[in-house]
């Protein structure tokens, strides 16, 4: 479980990062190497958050779309991806950065088959230029904890046998793995959930949360400030034009 000071480092060095105008680079923008991030804030997606993860599917290129879906999804069946998402049954959770755009998320599935109610399945996307940072991987165990919570005890993924970052995660968490030719098939065991799992959980969507509104209001700033410096050098020119 994340004990208070870590958590209260963790919004103080978000906190700093934020005071960066955005087109620096930092941890949470996925532009280059800096430090590791003591937390990663993970988001709880709603349907409001429709059109941009609609926004994020789409900017995968044809081979990560491939990977994702296991086909060369086309704008169009992105798109009815997106608009047939359940917010009620499953659960989708992002990774943001400074500049509010979705770099990663993940589709918790459940299972509606009355056979397997306590089964869930995992797929993850990480756009090109926030790879290696291991946003998959929190991703994944950001998704497992809250399957245990929701008293799931088995969960899959179904993934392209070529999607090796994709497997190695599950390999990573103990899921054991059946390959049948293009594709594989992991399955993990969980475990049931406990307190500290319950009361991690919400510490980490209450941290999500409080980075998400510090990063909505660092984003309005630097906006009115370009702003600003836009009517400046409007005006700027506007006098050496009508000066003689």
């Amino acid at each position: 479980m994340v004990q208070p000071k870590t958590l209260i480092q963790a919004s103080l060095d978000g906190g700093r990062d934020l005071l960066r105008p955005p087109g620096g680079h930092s941890d949470h923008d996925g532009d280059g190497p800096q430090r590791s991030p003591v937390m990663v804030p993970i988001r709880s997606l709603g349907p409001s958050h429709r059109e941009r993860i609609a926004g994020h599917l789409l900017s995968l290129d044809p081979h990560d779309r491939y990977l994702r879906f296991g086909y060369a999804a086309s704008d169009e069946q992105i798109r009815r991806y997106v608009d047939g998402l359940d917010f009620e049954r499953d659960d989708i959770f992002g990774i943001y950065n400074r500049r509010l755009e979705l770099i990663a998320m993940a589709h918790l599935a459940f299972s509606v088959n009355p056979n397997c109610a306590s089964c869930s399945e995992f797929g993850v996307s990480v756009l090109s230029h926030a790879r290696s940072r291991g946003y998959g991987a929190r991703l994944f165990d950001r998704a497992v904890m809250h399957a245990r919570n929701e008293g799931v005890s088995m969960m899959f993924i179904h993934a392209l046998s070529e999607n090796t970052a994709m497997l190695k995660i599950a390999r990573k968490a103990g899921a054991s793995v059946q390959r049948d030719g293009s594709e594989s098939e992991a399955y993990l065991t969980l475990p049931a959930a406990t307190l500290d799992s319950r009361v991690s959980e919400m510490v980490e969507d209450r941290f999500a949360e409080l980075d998400y509104r510090l990063k909505v209001q660092a984003k309005q700033f630097w906006d009115f400030l370009s702003s600003l410096q836009e009517v400046r050098r409007g005006m700027r020119d506007a006098r050496q034009k009508s000066a003689p």
